[in-house]
C-alpha cells in the first residue's frame, strides 16, 4: 500500500499513516521502522508500506518509482 505519514512520534515510535486507495488512517506496528531505511518519519513523508493481521502499517519502506506507480525513466 501507499500513503502519508500523518504524524509520527520521534520519542514513542508512535504514529499514522493515511492510506492513497481509501484515506484510511493505520496506526504504525510496533517495530515498523526496524530493518528499514527510516530511523525518523516526518509529516507528509510518501511511503509504502504492509498491513499486519491487527490493520497496523509495517514493513514501511521508501517509494521507488515502479512501486508508486509512476513512470519510470528511460536512459
Amino acid at each position: 500500500m501507499q500513503g502519508v505519514v500523518k504524524a509520527f512520534d520521534p520519542a514513542s515510535g508512535e504514529g499514522v499513516v493515511v492510506s492513497d486507495a481509501d484515506r484510511s488512517e493505520h496506526v504504525l506496528a510496533p517495530g515498523a521502522l526496524e530493518g528499514s531505511v527510516f530511523r525518523m518519519l516526518r509529516q507528509g513523508q510518501r511511503v509504502v508500506f504492509d498491513l499486519d493481521d491487527a490493520g497496523r502499517a509495517g514493513s514501511l519502506r521508501t517509494g521507488a518509482e515502479p512501486d508508486m506507480g509512476l513512470p519510470t525513466a528511460i536512459v
